[in-house]
């Protein structure tokens, strides 16, 4: 009798999977058949509880804590625990459901920036993700209100420079196929193109089919450690993760779905060449040495996004099954911390750093959220299986 890798059994035992398999066709399927969905639900509450309980909602609405938010939705969708959907509806009345606060027009710009005239930067749009879901729960015009000024407004200027960045395409991409489904605005549909082939012609690389964190890191004026191109884990992680939740709410006649499919498509077959053996991804994707050891934002997006494409048909799950079950081995037995803490997570930045520690104690906001976006979509496989 064959036995699973080492690092699937953790996982099998996890799902109530079978251990053991006759012959290696077997071995590619056995571990592919979760049958307790309730226990991924458990570690699900363990960890949202663990964050919420030492983590207020009135916080500001920036990135870092929008995107803690998108993961708790997610957990809320199927968990249906109230408490989660009342936690993020504090942290958008705090907010007032906005982002950067300027009303005045004439201040409002694009580039960095933490200040209230930032409104039309994507780290202070991600929070709309959020308010859309919450006005789908319970549809109040002033829970979009202030999303659809801002983002209107962006649509109706001559620039298409918006996503400069790769973690902008997780912060806003989204927000257009969101309101999109609320508004039913061809313009959202055309503008997220726009802005997404602006994008592609400054941070994708069509060799490997990945993409660099922004123009500052393109190959060969800059390179890792060991003279390879740098792609950084979190980068494509929000690139992949991003794709996925557009494609949820794309609609399937889009003029451009293709393109949106082969680039995710392209994504989950270079990044699964990428993975290391534990299971997780390092910070330099393709130079592993030069910022070694695990890292969680990544991992967890990346799983994320492999599931959400298995569940929906968009991946393979003969091909890709495996990956996934590398990336939960390790979210499941090596991230989560005992107490329900979520460790590893690189702190924010924008490339690998070299000699920077990341531990078991490395935990932030955004890591906690991608956690639990993989956790809710392998609580929908295990219940199709």
């Amino acid at each position: 009798m064959t036995r699973l890798p080492a690092y699937l059994l953790g996982a099998t035992l996890l799902l109530g999977l079978p251990t053991a398999c006759t012959t290696s066709q077997t071995a590619a399927t056995s571990y592919t058949q979760p049958k307790k969905p309730q226990e991924i639900l458990t570690l699900i509450t363990k960890v949202n509880d663990h964050w919420q309980a030492t983590h207020p909602p009135q916080e500001r609405a920036f990135w870092d804590v929008a995107a803690y938010h998108t993961g708790n939705m997610a957990a809320y969708a199927v968990t249906n625990n109230d408490k989660y959907r009342q936690y993020s509806e504090m942290w958008a009345e705090h907010n007032n459901w906005k982002g950067a606060t300027s009303d005045d027009r004439a201040t409002w710009k694009y580039k960095y920036g933490e200040t209230p005239d930032h409104v039309l930067f994507g780290d202070w749009q991600i929070c709309f993700q959020t308010y859309a879901d919450l006005y789908k729960l319970q549809p109040k015009p002033q829970r979009i209100a202030r999303a659809k000024e801002v983002m209107e407004y962006e649509m109706s200027t001559p620039q298409n420079d918006y996503w400069w960045w790769a973690d902008g395409l997780y912060m806003v991409m989204p927000v257009m196929t969101k309101l999109y489904t609320i508004t039913n605005k061809p313009q959202y549909l055309s503008k997220l193109h726009e802005y997404f082939s602006y994008a592609n012609s400054i941070m994708y690389d069509p060799e490997t089919g990945l993409y660099y964190r922004d123009a500052k890191y393109v190959y060969p004026q800059h390179k890792s450690a060991n003279g390879k191109k740098d792609f950084w884990a979190r980068g494509d992680g929000w690139v992949f993760a991003g794709l996925a939740r557009v494609l949820q709410d794309l609609p399937q006649n889009d003029p451009h779905r293709d393109e949106y499919v082969a680039k995710y498509r392209g994504l989950a077959a270079a990044l699964k060449q990428a993975q290391q053996p534990e299971g997780y991804w390092t910070r330099s994707l393709l130079d592993p040495a030069h910022a070694p050891g695990p890292e969680t934002s990544g991992t967890a997006f990346n799983t994320f996004a492999y599931l959400w494409g298995i569940n929906h048909g968009v991946l393979d799950r003969k091909e890709y099954l495996p990956t996934v079950m590398r990336g939960w081995q390790y979210l499941t037995t090596t991230a989560l911390q005992p107490d329900g803490a979520i460790g590893y997570v690189q702190p924010i930045g924008e490339k690998a750093i070299p000699g920077q520690v990341v531990d078991k104690n490395s935990t932030s906001n955004f890591g906690v959220g991608a956690f639990l976006l993989a956790a809710s979509e392998m609580v929908r496989y295990a219940g199709k299986r």
